[in-house]
């Protein structure tokens, strides 16, 4: 951070590098829109060469900062979605040929990104960096700036709003088994 700090441009480049593509997928599973998820990963990006000066040794490392930029801006931006329209927003088909295994497992992906967007912004947001960034409690916890158990009371009740969204689409009954 230092060299950032220092305007090194091939520091800031390995930075780069190294956490676009968690920020871009965090935002694309966040807000469903690989354009938006782009602009979100720049952002995030753009706002540790304009902060880096600011860093402090100690805080959280640059990919916790990062990951909890990026979830700040999908909310930020999936709250102003709330007011500007109340649309679907509608499905995208997988237009890649298959077997019939491919087509179900698209489907399934497909249904659950769904489920995924009918979640609140910060159950949404419990979801996708605990199960598809995989991150441990403690650091998805620290990205949203909660306390552990906040977070874990959080993740249990998203779980439960993930459960009942998947059962509404008949992909599960409500205790959880497949249907």
């Amino acid at each position: 951070m230092a060299r950032i700090a220092g305007r090194d441009s091939l520091a800031f480049s390995r930075v780069v590098e190294a956490q676009v593509g968690m920020l871009h997928r965090v935002a694309y599973r966040m807000l469903g829109d690989g354009a938006e998820a782009e602009d979100v990963a720049q952002e995030a990006l753009l706002r540790l060469w304009a902060s880096a000066d600011r860093w402090r040794t100690g805080q959280a490392g640059i990919a916790a900062w990062l990951t909890r930029v990026a979830v700040n801006l999908c909310l930020d931006r999936l709250r102003r979605r709330r007011f500007s329209s109340d649309a679907e927003v509608p499905e995208r088909a997988d237009e890649t040929p298959g077997a019939d295994e491919a087509m179900d497992e698209a489907r399934l992906r497909a249904a659950a990104l769904a489920a995924l967007g009918d979640l609140t912004e910060r159950h949404r947001a419990a979801i996708v960096l605990t199960y598809y960034e995989e991150l441990p409690n403690a650091a998805a916890a620290e990205v949203l700036e909660m306390k552990l158990k906040a977070f874990e009371s959080l993740l249990l009740r998203a779980r439960g709003a993930m459960r009942a969204a998947l059962a509404e689409r008949g992909l599960t009954t409500l205790t959880g088994e497949a249907a």
